[in-house]
């Protein structure tokens, strides 16, 4: 006879191993997803896409029925504005990807902040494909360009901001170097007068000096001398 309770025994062990297996995995996921929906956004709020969303969905004053009718160039300015927005996202998730990957496969970065950064590159993803329906939705085949135009957009505002960049530092660094001149010029004359005071000429130097040049320049008084001693031997 088959021994039926021997057989059960071992069914009903795996039936337990799985089924708390099962268990453990779900409440795994659970908490993994409740903590990384508790984790801090990577980007700020994105608000070129809120001002879009804003004027698209706009309601109606108090006392009206209908809301005001917003121009379509002022809704594909508003798009523009926050595919551009979007390919700055794009640049720092593109420049912080490789950096990340391999702090992580070092250990120096934990689970959490790269739980965050894929979310945000999925975030990035939806928000991509947002804007190109939208586009789509304003003019046929505008979603597979209005990203090139957004990147012009984002390249001339990044010249434009080192330039001015530049011309502040072109400034404080002119006002730096005429302040360190008039310093050091104040310096010199210091040093000048200070000497031209410790230094005073004397009176018995004035006429050591002045005997030095009758000396030197053999005038009467010294010929006079000499023809006395002559006389007297």
């Amino acid at each position: 006879m088959v021994d039926w309770i021997g057989l059960a025994i071992p069914f009903a062990y795996l039936g337990i191993l799985v089924g708390s297996l099962a268990t453990f995995s779900s409440l795994y996921r659970k908490r993994k997803a409740a903590k990384s929906f508790n984790l801090a956004p990577w980007f700020p709020p994105h608000l070129q896409r809120n001002i879009y969303l804003s004027l698209l969905h706009l309601e109606p004053e108090p006392g009206k029925e209908k809301a005001p009718m917003i121009p379509d160039s002022v809704l594909k300015a508003a798009l523009l504005r926050r595919a551009t927005e979007d390919i700055h996202r794009i640049l720092q998730i593109r420049g912080q990807k490789q950096a990340m990957s391999s702090l992580l496969q070092r250990g120096s970065v934990g689970d959490d902040l790269w739980q965050r950064f894929q979310r945000a590159e999925k975030e990035v993803e939806e928000e991509l494909r947002d804007v190109i329906n939208e586009a789509n939705a304003y003019a046929p085949n505008w979603g597979q360009t209005i990203f090139q135009s957004a990147n012009e957009m984002a390249a001339n505002s990044a010249l434009r901001n080192r330039i001015e960049e530049i011309q502040g530092r072109t400034t404080s660094e002119r006002q730096w170097w005429e302040k360190k001149r008039a310093n050091i010029q104040s310096d010199f004359m210091k040093e000048l007068g200070e000497e031209a005071i410790s230094k005073p000429a004397t009176p018995g130097e004035r006429g050591s000096d002045e005997d030095a040049v009758m000396v030197e320049g053999g005038g009467p008084a010294s010929k006079a001398s000499s023809k006395k001693k002559k006389g007297k031997k």
